[in-house]
């Protein structure tokens, strides 16, 4: 375990100089510089403890309380404005300092004031989420927090804020050179903090950060990507790590053996079992086993149900089955009666397991939907894919595994080969701004929206009223969504109950009646094009992802 704080502290060092500090960076600098001596200090244990804290338990209080996950975040950006109003008014500041002094038994609150500084930066600042903080925040997610974890965040926060503190440091040093001769310093301060915390309301951070890239991805490689790393937090994340695949001959078949693979683990519910009954891969010995990780409104695993429908049929009476594990991706997705629909729908009719705490998802330690798990009759993971594609390839290696000759079932490939416009997420959790125009984006809140006057390709904008939260865009008055798409098919995930209308290149195309939460078909084409989409959405409707084929 010390080795895996001494890497968590690492890659906490490595954050600290990647892009992800930028928006804490001239808040510290000039929190340290307008303070005493010990100033430094006291913003970086604040810094620290309120990250560690907060990381482990933000979700499952505020959940808890009924409250926004936005909360804590907007009461930390309003101290920061206190803070910056603090420096530009002597007044205001004299007034704020009294109080902290009386907590910090020092003169001027320089130990509180920081630590209250600190506090807030904790809250507002975000991490490039590397291997350490993923498994943190899965750990945290699971409400399965123990004192390893504890432990891993706060040496993760120490590493970071060791190079704050320099930062801080130096910021103060600068200072005694300035202040003796410039009354003009802490008004500066003061602006610098207010145009930082301006930046990470309206997320202007984020453009800076995505241009910069990821130039330290080298060093993560090295550390929390080791092979090392990456087996103590699988075992800290209660999962384990595959074997790496070794070429072995087993009855006359040449597939990797990659180790034997997990049984079915927290399952919520069963469908498609007798009376709903789990199943087992230890009672599904002497059968052919593909273990296929999917959810229902996931476009990729959609396109391969046919291969897996038209395998099922034609290799079942042989021994070969299917175990789909429906591991959620949205919230909708955990409910039973969705999942029941849906599979009914899809025409899946294989046993389905309902993973809603990724508990199966953790221990194959995957990372993708679709992914596919061949199992052999010994129960022996001999063949992985993941993502679409390569179907001729999986059915020989189902075939081998039965020992079955002759031809194969023949069913056509629709996985897309051109240029295509990526997923596209709309709940402010998981967009990309690097793929958004237009009015700023309000987190947790209704508020108006202004449509982009032109829309990049891959690119999509909001218009009139919508209410972005988590992973929802929930339609208002007016709501209108504009998405410049390069593809064949375009898909959405839609919820709640309403119409969405919908026009392409300004043209009418039709409209979708929404009654349930799944995905719903936008534009079918018989092939590629470029073009503009334009969607009207009825007041309660809710949006969630793009797809394309």
């Amino acid at each position: 375990m010390v080795l895996l704080l001494l890497i968590g502290f690492v890659a906490g060092v490595i954050t600290a100089v990647s892009p992800c500090v930028l928006p804490v960076l001239p808040i510290v600098l000039a929190g340290g510089a307008a303070g005493g001596q010990r100033r430094p200090y006291a913003i970086i244990v604040g810094l620290v403890a309120s990250f560690t804290v907060f990381t482990l338990t933000a979700t499952a209080l505020l959940s808890a309380l009924g409250l926004s996950q936005d909360l804590l975040r907007n009461i930390a950006v309003a101290l920061l404005f206190v803070v910056a109003a603090s420096l530009l008014v002597p007044r205001l500041g004299m007034l704020i300092e009294a109080p902290l002094s009386r907590l910090s038994r020092r003169r001027g609150g320089d130990l509180g004031g920081g630590f209250l500084l600190g506090a807030s930066l904790g809250l507002v600042f975000v991490p490039c989420a590397g291997p350490v903080l993923a498994t943190v925040t899965v750990l945290a997610a699971q409400h399965r927090v123990g004192v390893d974890t504890v432990f891993l965040t706060l040496f993760y926060a120490l590493g970071a804020g060791m190079v704050l503190l320099l930062v801080a440091i130096g910021g103060q040093r600068v200072s005694r050179r300035l202040r003796a001769s410039t009354r003009w310093f802490r008004p500066v301060l003061g602006l610098v903090m207010a145009a930082s915390a301006f930046a990470i309301v309206f997320n202007l951070d984020q453009t800076l950060q995505t241009d910069l890239g990821s130039y330290t991805s080298a060093l993560q490689r090295h550390t929390e990507q080791s092979s090392f790393a990456s087996r103590r937090l699988a075992q800290l994340r209660g999962g384990g790590t595959l074997p790496k695949a070794g070429h072995t001959k087993q009855a006359g078949v040449n597939l990797p053996d990659i180790g034997t693979a997990p049984d079915f683990q927290g399952i919520a519910d069963w469908l498609n079992t007798t009376q709903n009954k789990p199943v087992s891969l230890p009672r599904l010995r002497g059968h052919v086993v593909l273990v296929d990780f999917w959810t229902y409104s996931c476009i990729n695993c959609l396109r391969t149900l046919p291969h897996l429908r038209a395998w099922y049929t034609a290799y079942h009476r042989d021994g070969f089955t299917i175990v789909g594990v429906h591991t959620p991706e949205f919230a909708f997705e955990h409910v039973l009666s969705n999942v029941r629909d849906a599979v009914r729908r899809l025409g899946v009719t294989w046993p389905v397991a309902l993973d809603n705490n990724y508990s199966t998802w953790s221990a194959y330690s995957n990372q993708y939907w679709p992914a596919d798990y061949l199992v052999d009759k010994t129960g022996q993971i001999r063949s992985v894919h993941f993502g679409e594609g390569d179907y001729a390839k999986t059915e020989a290696d189902i075939r081998a595994l039965l020992g079955i000759s002759g031809a194969a079932a023949s069913i056509p490939d629709v996985t897309p080969t051109g240029a295509t416009t990526p997923e596209t997420y709309l709940g402010p959790d998981r967009i990309d701004p690097g793929r958004y125009v237009g009015s700023p984006v309000a987190r947790g809140k209704a508020a108006e929206y202004k449509l982009a006057t032109t829309v990049p390709p891959d690119s999509i904008s909001f218009g009139g009223h919508w209410a972005l939260s988590g992973q929802t865009a929930r339609a208002g008055a007016g709501a209108r969504l504009k998405l410049h798409f390069q593809a064949r098919d375009v898909y959405i995930v839609l919820g709640g109950r309403g119409r969405v209308t919908t026009l392409l290149n300004g043209r009418p195309l039709g409209s979708i009646g929404v009654k349930s939460d799944r995905l719903y078909t936008v534009l079918q084409s018989s092939k590629p094009r470029d073009g503009l989409l334009e969607l009207r959405f009825s007041p309660g409707v809710e949006a969630f992802s793009f797809t394309f084929g």
